[in-house]
């Protein structure tokens, strides 16, 4: 019985330990890829994107709350602005400032204030910034913070940003931007994934399947062209990917504004033209065709759908890595060499489409770009489809 269980033992752990795939798969690829991962957003999302610090425009500034804001890491300017020039230029994207308004004689309003009368309304200190633009958000909630440790010294006798006004708007940020930079930093990611899940549903079973199945072997005897082939299961593998995407699309462009609240927020989601969805489709189109190059060349090279499936799995966290980036570091670059990067440069596009930053320069590179690449992985995966060695193989 004994003997029996050990020799169980150890076919199975030759099995495992001479199948160099699986030992990867399993074993090494998980361990590197989420050290790689983490220590990627450790690097980049749990800290401060590189962008020039806001400036803090300070109209009638109090001598008592000088100290306070003077121990923050922002540029301070105190005179010589036009404070409604400023309200007017913070509804830009790229604004990188706030506007602190105080009001006159502060410090005589704050002393004379009683905050357990109720009988006067508290001063308001208007903290004015653009939550789209990241430096304004970032000053913005530097500002309120120490404003906040400040208050509680004083016994509660200012506020910032009163509401009881309900027409004051202290976020000059538009709807556009508040929605659109949302968007970007989700939408992309989650095209991806459903993209990539898509492929990897349906290329293993089309190719992988088939050499598993024998039935491969009938296909490559007969006149068929082995390019014509390769092209063929890539367009249709690409149609049918095409599909579950434009259904996973279509049900999340629907749901999102539920999804955010929308109605709660005042925010209004229909943001976007018919040229922005023309061309996120022509983008998830041209990725689409890389990612099932990729699943048919996998499929190819392995040996049954569970092999196949198995090597995809781990990719699936790389696919999601690179979805998160335009999270993480923005969807500014600075070359233009970032959009011939394959499957990043999707998403970067994609992302800027949302975010209304899109230019048709990058646009047709990353389409072009995407669309070579598929050319080239339609010649490797005629290549083995040539191959008796990789077709045939057990």
């Amino acid at each position: 019985m004994k003997n029996n269980t050990w020799t169980i033992i150890k076919k199975e752990c030759a099995r495992f330990f001479g199948d160099r795939t699986m030992l990867m798969t399993t074993v090494i690829m998980p361990g590197l890829l989420i050290y790689l991962i983490y220590s990627f957003m450790g690097n980049n999302f749990m800290q401060p994107k590189d962008e020039e610090p806001a400036i803090m425009y300070v109209e009638n500034l109090p001598e008592s709350v000088h100290p306070v804001l003077e121990a923050l890491p922002l540029e301070m300017v105190t005179e010589n602005f036009d404070a409604e020039k400023l309200r007017n230029e913070l509804v830009l994207k790229d604004s990188k400032y706030i506007l602190l308004v105080f009001p006159e004689d502060f410090d005589s309003l704050t002393a004379q204030y009683d905050p357990i009368s109720g009988h006067q309304m508290a001063p308001n200190v208007q903290l004015l910034y653009n939550s789209a633009s990241e430096p304004s958000q970032q000053a913005y909630s530097m500002v309120s913070a120490a404003l906040d440790a400040y208050e509680s010294t004083i016994c509660n006798r200012f506020d910032i940003n009163n509401t009881v006004d309900g027409s004051a708007v202290y976020d000059l940020a538009s709807n556009e931007d508040v929605v659109g930079n949302f968007f970007s930093e989700l939408i992309p990611m989650l095209l991806l994934l459903m993209a990539f899940s898509g492929c990897m549903s349906i290329a293993p079973p089309s190719i992988a399947g088939e050499k598993e199945r024998g039935t491969i072997a009938t296909l490559l005897v007969t006149p068929l062209k082995r390019r014509e082939l390769a092209l063929g299961k890539v367009l249709s593998l690409s149609f049918f990917a095409m599909l579950s995407g434009l259904s996973s699309f279509l049900g999340m462009m629907l749901s999102l504004p539920k999804l955010i609240h929308a109605d709660e927020m005042g925010l209004d989601a229909n943001i976007y033209q018919v040229s922005d969805y023309v061309t996120l489709l022509l983008l998830i189109f041209s990725t689409v065709l890389i990612l099932v190059s990729v699943t048919s060349i996998i499929s190819a090279k392995a040996k049954s759908v569970k092999a196949a499936s198995a090597v995809m799995a781990p990719l699936m966290l790389v696919v999601m890595l690179v979805g998160m980036i335009p999270m993480m570091s923005g969807t500014k670059v600075d070359s233009i060499a970032y959009y011939l990067i394959p499957i990043y440069n999707s998403v970067l596009a994609m992302s800027q489409v949302f975010a209304h930053e899109a230019h048709l320069l990058p646009i047709i590179i990353t389409i072009a770009a995407n669309a070579l690449y598929t050319v080239l992985g339609i010649w490797v995966l005629t290549k083995m489809f040539n191959s008796e060695k990789v077709m045939f193989s057990k």
